[in-house]
């Protein structure tokens, strides 16, 4: 099979479009003829070397957690979905019993498992779900790690209600774009921060109510005057932004914490958070009921995933560096040669 395989932790300049064995199914796992892959920031940083277990002794390894297809073959034990079914992949392998957090077997599909930056990929019988009907393959294999982690992110850890005010810092990227189609589909009012206004524009378009550009001298007074304070901010950049989050919180309201971008929060206003009485928490990918639910709430309120660009599987090299560009909205699929 074709396969883009990294080879060296070089940045993009590592990965190379070659020849790869065909997966072999064992018991209970199955083989997906992959339709279309799709990037992630975790493969900037695994190739890039900076991403737990991304060392030179776990080289080569196929890239990619995101992939829609079809089952082209079963081992022993996978009684289901039958051979040709349409499928998407659930990445979060091996999350372990307990729905809160994930045990010591987990890790994601792409390192060290092989994964979807290929025409096959072999993953458990019980990791894939069937593709909902409403979506092409390009747009079911946006969705995985990304909208998982989004919609744990909003509803697990968020427990996001009706009417509620949501600030997404940072649109741009695909788990961005994914907060602001769920939180506004659930009935929230949604407001978006970027260094670009026609980001913002197109956050508006996902639904957004407002948004604010963050090299603004005072963005985040701007948008305390725009929104009257926020019920729940879903934050992935850290720094000194989150100090902002916790002055533009209302009190009792929520922060969760699925990245940091801009490294460790300076100061931090710990006061404030005990004196607001606010809850902080972490979130990380999610569990397979939160993936199904996930692909539920796409189908139900007939959610599409946004596509930035898509590119061959032959061009990864490129569409990482696009990615690493920072340009334009949503996510970035690859196309898988039949």
């Amino acid at each position: 099979m074709k396969a883009v395989v990294l080879h060296e932790l070089e940045g993009p300049e590592g990965l190379r479009y070659e020849d790869a064995s065909d997966p072999e199914p064992g018991s209970g796992e199955i083989v997906v003829r992959l339709h279309n892959a799709a990037l992630n920031r975790r493969d900037v940083f695994v190739t890039q070397g900076m991403y737990p277990g991304a060392k030179p002794d776990a080289l080569p390894v196929i890239l990619g957690s995101d992939g829609s297809g079809e089952v082209a073959d079963r081992g022993d034990g996978a009684e289901s979905p039958e051979e040709g079914a349409e499928v998407v992949i659930n990445p979060a392998l091996y999350w372990g019993d307990n729905p809160k957090v994930p045990g010591k077997e987990y890790r994601i599909l792409g390192l060290p498992d092989d994964g979807t930056y290929a025409q096959f990929v072999k993953v458990p019988a019980d990791h894939v779900y069937p593709k909902p009907s409403h979506l092409s393959h390009e747009e079911a294999a946006a969705l995985p790690l990304g909208a998982l982690t989004a919609y744990r992110a909003i509803f697990t850890r968020g427990q996001l209600q009706e009417g509620e005010t949501v600030l997404v810092p940072g649109i741009g990227g695909g788990v961005a774009t994914f907060l602001v189609q769920m939180a506004s589909a659930a009935g929230a009012t949604v407001f978006v921060t970027s260094g670009s206004d026609e980001k913002i524009e197109r956050a508006k378009e996902l639904g957004a109510e407002g948004g604010v550009n963050y090299n603004s001298e005072d963005w985040s007074k701007e948008l305390k005057d725009m929104t009257g304070g926020v019920d729940l901010s879903i934050d992935s950049i850290g720094g000194e932004v989150f100090n902002a989050l916790v002055q533009l919180a209302k009190p009792g309201s929520r922060i969760v914490i699925f990245g940091s971008t801009q490294g460790p929060v300076p100061k931090m206003m710990t006061i404030s958070i005990a004196l607001k009485n606010l809850d902080v928490f972490g979130t990380a990918m999610g569990n397979a009921q939160e993936f199904g639910d996930m692909l539920s709430f796409y189908e139900k309120h007939d959610l599409h995933p946004v596509i930035n660009e898509t590119f061959s599987l032959e061009e990864a090299t490129a569409a990482q560096q696009h990615m690493e560009e920072g340009k334009g909205i949503g996510k970035i699929v690859l196309e898988i040669p039949s």
